[in-house]
Order: structure tokens, then C-alpha cells, then sequence
């Protein structure tokens, strides 16, 4: 060999070394570009995943809570038609008393009156078959009043006009008033057992 091809293959060589050390740095540089952007990628993964899964959670929560309202509700829908029902047939039961049960029931709510006095107002089909003895035994009761020839707007029982003021005593009115009262003794009743 000259001294010609010693120096090309000197430089060949040294050229060779200098690419080797290149692709050695390029390599190290991109797998520790490659790591850097795999941990990055796994970071962000992570965040999505955690964000997704929160998101599952609440979207769970949501739900399960939507249901457990329309169910609340359901059941509430459920719980007023049985009160309605059972109020209804109450008063229906009332209405439907022969007529001696019926007035007994006028004479204990006028005894709740004990004291009072005026005109008592009877609903058209009372007054027509009122007992003979009605006013004495309203009056046995410690109502003071006489039976007004006009009926009352009323389904069931009677209304004390003393002046201006009444006493409402209508059936209908009266379990009304004690609606609250119905309700709790139903749901007791019908679904605490």
C-alpha cells in the first residue's frame, strides 16, 4: 500500500468511527426520545383514563341517583292513588250509612259544637229524610240550632251558619282536614310492613 491508500483508509476509517459515534448518539438519542415520549404518552393515558373513569363515576352516580328519584317518585304516585282511593271509599262509606247510623254520625259531629248555636244546613237529600227528632237531638248534643230550609252545596254531614261565620262539618271537608292525619295511618298500614 502507498502512502495514498493509507491516508484514504485512515479517513476512511476515521470517517467510519465518526458515523458509528453518530448513529450511536442518533440511537441513544432517539430511544431516549422514544422513552421520553412512551412516558408521556403513558402520563397522558393515565390522565384520560382517570378523567374517563371519574366521568363513569359521576355519570354512574347521576344515574343511579335519576333512578332512585323516578323510583321515590313511583312509589309516591303509587302511595297518593292508594290515599285517594282510600279517602274516597271512606267518604263513599259514610254517604252509604242507612239512615240511622248516618244521623248517629251528624249528632257526634254536632257534639264537637257543644256551646254553639245557629242554623244548621243540611244538603237537599238530608232534608228530605230527616228523623222527626233531629233538632232535640242535636240540641242533646249541646248544639243550639234549628234546620235551615236551605240545603247546603255539600255532600254528606252539615254546615253551622252563625251569622257570617260556619262551621264546615261536611264529610267530604272534614277528611279532607284530616288528610295528613289518613296519610299517615296508610303508609303505616300499607308500607311499613
Amino acid at each position: 500500500m502507498n502512502g495514498g491508500d493509507i491516508i484514504l483508509n485512515r479517513i476512511k476509517t476515521d470517517c467510519d468511527e465518526a458515523v458509528k459515534a453518530i448513529r450511536l448518539e442518533a440511537d441513544k438519542s432517539r430511544d431516549a426520545v422514544m422513552a421520553e415520549a412512551d412516558k408521556e404518552a403513558q402520563s397522558r393515558v393515565k390522565v384520560i383514563v382517570e378523567k374517563n373513569e371519574k366521568k363513569i363515576r359521576q355519570t354512574k352516580a347521576a344515574a343511579q341517583s335519576r333512578s332512585e328519584l323516578e323510583i321515590r317518585n313511583a312509589l309516591l304516585r303509587q302511595r297518593r292513588r292508594e290515599i285517594d282511593k282510600t279517602t274516597a271509599q271512606l267518604l263513599d262509606y259514610f254517604l252509604g250509612l242507612p239512615d240511622g247510623e248516618y244521623f248517629q254520625a251528624i249528632y257526634r259531629l254536632a257534639a264537637q259544637l257543644k256551646g254553639k248555636s245557629g242554623e244548621i244546613m243540611l244538603n237537599n237529600k238530608d232534608l228530605q229524610r230527616l228523623p222527626q227528632d233531629f233538632e232535640g237531638k242535636i240540641r242533646e248534643a249541646g248544639l243550639d240550632a234549628s234546620v235551615s230550609s236551605t240545603p247546603a252545596n255539600i255532600l254528606g254531614g252539615f254546615v253551622l251558619k252563625s251569622g257570617d261565620i260556619e262551621e264546615n262539618m261536611d264529610f267530604r271537608a272534614l277528611i279532607n282536614a284530616r288528610r295528613d292525619e289518613i296519610e299517615d295511618l296508610i303508609n303505616r298500614e300499607l308500607f311499613e310492613h
